[in-house]
């Protein structure tokens, strides 16, 4: 594809992480989609949900014109976001919920357009970035996430999906 906007160019990276974490998720059988690797991590359903409460958050916040990372506490930021993704219980309405989330969060990005995103805001740590260097910030969250669920596979004695796609 040839890019004609930094946006286009991130969205489509965004859409690459989300993909690649939803096919791991895919992978795993549905009945090891609570496992956990130790009590002190998240289970690969909990991972799932934390992709989508960030994403909601950084599609929501970003696409405002009054963006504000600051507007409430970390916990009660997600959950003025998030709060249809925490009731999903199952895998295939959080793998469906996960898809969706996506088109809508890119319609959402394309309507706020490449100059929106290029604005300057106030990140967490109170320094300043445009928005378009935070979606990059969320897009390696999800990437980080996606590389945690290919350990869970391995450690499930099953072949990663991204594995699985460049071994066929």
């Amino acid at each position: 594809m040839k890019y004609t906007t930094l946006l286009e160019e991130a969205l489509e990276a965004w859409e690459d992480a989300r993909t690649g974490a939803i096919e791991e998720l895919e992978n795993m059988p549905a009945n090891q989609f609570t496992f956990r690797p130790t009590k002190e991590v998240r289970s690969a359903q909990e991972l799932a949900i934390h992709i989508l409460e960030v994403a909601m958050m950084m599609t929501g916040e970003l696409t405002r014109a009054d963006t504000n990372f600051r507007r409430a506490p970390w916990p009660k930021l997600l959950d003025m976001y998030a709060a249809p993704a925490y009731q999903l219980k199952t895998k295939p309405k959080i793998i469906s919920f996960m898809k969706s989330q996506l088109k809508e969060g890119i319609r959402k990005f394309q309507k706020a357009g490449e100059l929106h995103m290029l604005q300057q805001i106030q990140r967490f740590d109170g320094n300043w970035g445009t928005r378009l260097a935070w979606f990059h910030h969320g897009i390696a969250q999800e990437e980080y996430h996606r590389g945690q669920l290919t350990t869970y596979a391995r450690l499930l004695g099953l072949k990663p999906a991204l594995t699985q796609k460049i071994t066929s």
